[in-house]
């Protein structure tokens, strides 16, 4: 017995062909395809699914998983003092890496009042510990008060005082699991030079700000610190050493994952 199937459009129509079945028996929908294979879509199939997302989704998604009383505390310290922490997207996309990579060790450059270091914090190992690097001592101690706060342990929070790019080639190689770049972003090419030396392999190094207030995006933005952040793009993307994803949280969170290397077996 033959059975046309049901098809989508008039174009399907033309992609498919009558197929025989048996009566009762469930039928394969004929879903048209391009020679290399990819599924052939409507105009409007392929709107649904690169349509951007609307701003009432994106703030769901931000505030998906929400901020208790320390992290809103540390994060009215970071207004205080003029520092734009980690928005709750960037802060959960953090904790869910530490938590996956069951982090242990764990590198932060630009420490804030302590709201990226909170998170990652509650994302590693119990016995995990966090070495954080500002160039801003208050910062620094606005962060311990809320690690305390968190009651955090004060041996799993390291602060040390300094430029990150003096700081970083003082600790030991290949000894971290995660590394959160959130300095001057004309650094931030050196910052994945000295990631790479820190990182074990199967570790994961996070830019902040990727997208740079929708700037990077944008070829006619030409200023040093745009630049910068696109350039540290292009080379994470061509890296063969890197694993890379850019995740549209917060104002752009660019991750890139060190291959395991033969060698480290």
């Amino acid at each position: 017995m033959t059975l046309t199937l049901g098809i989508r459009s008039e174009r399907t129509l033309r992609c498919c062909r009558a197929l025989t079945v048996k009566p009762n028996e469930p039928a394969t929908p004929c879903v048209p395809t391009k020679p290399d294979g990819r599924v052939i879509r409507t105009p409007l199939e392929e709107a649904v699914i690169t349509a951007p997302i609307s701003t009432t989704s994106w703030t769901y998604a931000e505030e998906f998983v929400g901020e208790d009383d320390v992290l809103r505390a540390a994060r009215e310290r970071a207004q205080e003092v003029g520092v734009v922490p980690i928005g709750s997207g960037v802060g959960a996309a953090l904790r869910f890496l530490a938590a996956v990579l069951d982090a242990r060790a764990a590198v932060e450059i630009g420490t804030g009042t302590g709201v990226s270091g909170l998170w990652i914090l509650r994302g590693m190992r119990p016995d995990g510990v966090l070495t954080t690097v500002d160039v801003e001592a208050e910062h620094q101690r606005l962060a311990k008060k809320a690690f305390s706060e968190a009651g955090i342990a004060s041996n799993r929070a390291r602060t040390i005082p300094g430029s990150a790019l003096d700081v970083l080639p003082r600790l030991t190689d290949g000894h971290y699991d995660i590394v959160f770049c959130d300095g001057d972003k004309r650094e931030y090419s050196a910052y994945l030079k000295e990631a790479l030396r820190l990182l074990r392999p199967g570790g994961v190094v996070c830019f902040d700000n990727a997208l740079w207030h929708d700037r990077v995006a944008d070829p006619a933005q030409r200023d040093d610190q745009t630049v910068a952040i696109r350039e540290l793009g292009k080379a994470v993307a061509e890296n063969e050493a890197l694993v890379p994803v850019l995740l549209p949280v917060g104002d752009g969170l660019l991750c890139a994952k060190k291959v395991w290397a033969p060698e480290a077996d």
